[in-house]
């Protein structure tokens, strides 16, 4: 069986008149308040996905291409506010895509967790570092600095009465701890769990807590007493826990009564609802694993799978939606898939795709609503999948060293697996479809073998070609001429080779590549095989006299595709339209690159020669804002450095010094840098009139982020100048003294 997939997080919404709950593997996700958009995280950025056709509305992306480590949108949908590893917190206009406030965060470590109010005035996030702010976004100022918590802070959660004014925060010390805001002490520390809380959910009257952990245990808290009311055995590590509403009927799942029902998900992959009062679980719903087949020496039809409509997903994917009455999958989202191996298009009219990662399940994709579903069965990664004519029924191979046959349903587009076997020693690596009917297959694997395999009622008969030691490494593609009399077979050894299906005898050998061939394939048009290598080369055949053709062959095929280091080649007719741009993009790219390296040695010789005004322009084109920095420093270090600054920057055309006012948002928030910031902020805002600077573009929201930092600054140096005035008193005390204390005026003099 396949092993199962740790739920991380569970989210509750009432979507389109139906409570759901969204349960997620590995990220955090959010749900806008409408219910109608999702928004999670990938490396640098926020993605906005909407719920009922899954597609990404809107990507809001670091402009220093910083991984985000944690966002929150707030309650009212107006605010999404993201973290990332350049201790920075944005606050952004995420339906307009558009950044309205920056500030510094204050910790010295990345933002681990951060969460709004209810009322979407107040943030808190919990650093690395174990503390704790808190901030006032209207205001826009940091009103509470918490410091007591041990290690990480990956929870922080605002009690839902905002009148109590209370903030509960989870660390790797394993306590829950209670901070009262109006006094900013912690009141509590909740110790039960044995490992850190995961999350908390409350009861509608804000007076029980539960919590969960990965010690296996969920936790019921008296918030009065401040005592653990019951301990709840889960026996798995839970990641996620959820209320059930005391509003619906959920008589279906077991729940009578009025007593408190939560949902717990976690590492085994399973829902289970959970009666607080007796610690009992009334209902659950198992994920579904791999059928419980044994392969054998021959090839039988499969046992019948759990529905898909319950499919479980990987722990790269970000999440799925059930129905609460019974958990029954509405929509099923899925996200990084790791490496691509192969991709086939599926279903009639090419309604589908079917993708093997770098895994053991299969993904099928519904191309017009981005849904997928995750085909289980195979026990180690799937290699390769190949489809019959009509799209319906499709194979696929493993290291497993197994075959599966799978078919579709065209009306409700379900997918399952009809037959299983082999009789391969080592992993299956290529497999190959009859072109015009359902009538047999090929599999190539690692043993250095191919087989034949015929179809007769979906029960398999399988029968090994007849010179199997032809090979002297892996078989790593195959594929068959469209009408069903011929076989390509591409090997490790460096060679590919024709075979007649007829009589299963080898027909030629295509020598000339200098590494492994991994990808062969017949035209649909022509009686020619093209065959792609390991060296980078592409070598079309004439199967006829095995002659090598000297000619392009993006003249003469429809479609080239590469993924990786490998590249494949697919021929449709129905994608006639479609062409190959990967030496354009290819040499796009390396001629950006070349064009990097000349700005850059550019910029040196300018720098060199103290061309300040061009070097600044080649600087601010690279967009590169260390870059214009180091240019800055670089002319205040002159002589008559102020005079230069001013002259140099009064030179630039007006996109030019709205790229500067942006960077110099980013260097005031440093005290290295923010010297710099001021003195070009003090040419700009002299010589340029009020009107003229705020056409700038997001001239307001600069100036906004710059007032704050602008008074630390100034607070700052005003700390500074008072400690050096008392040095300097100091001083005129000792020399005062100096005159009636003999002994002082040697001791200074030795000094």
């Amino acid at each position: 069986s396949a092993v199962k997939s740790p739920v991380n997080n569970l989210v509750l919404v009432n979507y389109s008149c139906y409570i759901c709950i969204f349960y997620v593997f590995c990220f955090s996700i959010q749900i806008s308040h409408d219910e109608q958009y999702i928004v999670c995280t990938c490396g640098p950025k926020v993605n906005i996905l909407q719920i009922n056709t899954g597609k990404i509305l809107h990507s809001i992306e670091q402009d220093d291409q910083e991984d985000i480590t944690s966002f929150s949108l707030s309650p009212d949908d107006e605010m999404l506010v993201t973290a990332s590893r350049a201790l920075l917190l944005k606050q952004w206009d995420w339906k307009q895509e558009k950044c309205t406030r920056l500030w510094r965060a204050i910790h010295n470590v990345p933002v681990a967790s951060m969460t709004f109010d209810c009322t979407s005035t107040l943030l808190a996030t919990g650093g690395c570092d174990g503390s704790i702010k808190l901030w006032d976004v209207v205001k826009q100022y940091c009103t509470h600095n918490l410091r007591r918590s041990s290690g990480v802070v990956h929870l922080v959660e605002f009690h839902p009465d905002i009148s109590r004014l209370q903030l509960f925060s989870s660390s790797v010390d394993c306590g829950i701890r209670i901070w009262d805001l109006r006094t900013s002490k912690c009141i509590c520390v909740l110790e039960s769990h044995y490992s850190a809380a995961t999350a908390l959910a409350f009861s509608p009257d804000g007076q029980t807590l539960i919590s969960s952990g990965r010690d296996k245990i969920c936790s019921v808290w008296d918030l009065e007493k401040k005592a653990v009311k019951r301990t709840v055995p889960v026996y798995e590590a839970v990641e996620g826990v959820v209320l059930l509403p005391g509003t619906s009927d959920f008589s279906q799942m077991g729940v009578k009564g009025e007593g408190l029902h939560f949902v717990t998900a976690g590492s085994k992959g399973v829902l289970r609802v959970w009666d607080s009062s007796s610690a009992r679980c009334v209902f659950t719903r198992m994920l579904p694993d791999a059928p419980a087949l044994k392969t054998g020496g021959r090839f039988r039809p499969a046992q019948s799978d759990a529905p898909s409509a319950h499919a479980t997903v990987q722990q790269t994917e970000p999440g799925m939606v059930n129905h609460w009455a019974c958990f029954s999958l509405l929509i099923k989202f899925v996200g990084y898939n790791d490496d691509i191996l192969d991709v086939k298009f599926l279903g009639k009219d090419d309604t589908h795709i079917v993708v093997a990662t770098n895994s053991s399940q299969l993904k099928v994709f519904e191309l017009a609503t981005n849904s997928c579903q995750i085909l289980y069965g195979h026990t180690d990664t799937v290699l390769s999948i190949d489809v019959f004519r009509k799209g319906s029924m499709f194979a696929s191979c493993a290291k497993d060293n197994s075959l599966r046959l799978w078919k579709m349903d065209l009306k409700s587009g379900h997918v399952h697996c009809v037959a299983q076997g082999s009789r391969h020693s080592n992993a299956v690596g290529s497999v190959a479809c009859s072109r015009l009917k359902k009538a047999f297959l090929v599999s190539g694997s690692q043993d250095c073998t191919i087989k034949f395999v015929t179809l007769f009622s979906i029960i398999f008969s399988s029968v090994v070609l007849s010179l199997p030691h032809m090979f002297l490494k892996d078989v790593n593609s195959m594929t068959i001429f469209p009408n069903d009399k011929l076989l390509a077979s591409g090997s490790q050894d460096r060679s590919a080779k024709l075979w007649s299906l007829a009589d299963m005898s080898l027909l030629g050998v295509f020598r000339g590549h200098s590494r492994g061939v991994w990808c062969v394939q017949f035209s649909p048009v022509d009686q020619v095989l093209a065959k792609a290598s390991a060296d980078g080369s592409i070598k079309i055949w004439i199967i006829q006299d095995f002659s090598c053709l000297k000619v392009s062959y993006t003249y003469m095929f429809k479609e080239l595709f590469s993924f990786s280091a490998l590249v494949c080649l697919y021929f449709s007719l129905s994608f006639s339209s479609c062409k190959d741009v990967t030496e354009v993009e290819l040499a796009e790219e390396q001629a950006k690159q070349e064009d990097q390296v000349l700005k850059q040695q550019e910029l040196s010789d300018l720098l060199h020669e103290k061309k300040y005004v061009k070097a600044l322009g080649v600087a601010i084109s690279l967009n590169q804002p260390h870059t214009a920095l180091r240019v800055i420093r670089e002319i205040r270090q002159q002589e008559d450095g102020i005079q230069e600054l001013e002259k140099t920057l009064l030179k630039l055309r007006q996109d030019q010094k709205e790229s500067l006012l942006r960077y110099c948002v980013v260097w005031n928030t440093n005290s290295r840098s923010c010297l710099d910031a001021q003195a070009v902020l003090q040419v700009l805002l002299t010589h340029l009139s009020p009107e003229e600077i705020l056409q700038y573009q997001a001239t307001r929201t600069h100036l906004e982020a710059l007032i704050p930092y602008t008074e630390r600054h100034m607070q700052r140096i005003g700390r500074l100048l008072q400690a050096s005035m008392f040095l300097d008193y100091m001083w005129q005390k000792m020399r005062i003294t100096e005159n009636f204390h003999p002994r002082v005026s040697l001791q200074m003099q030795t000094i």
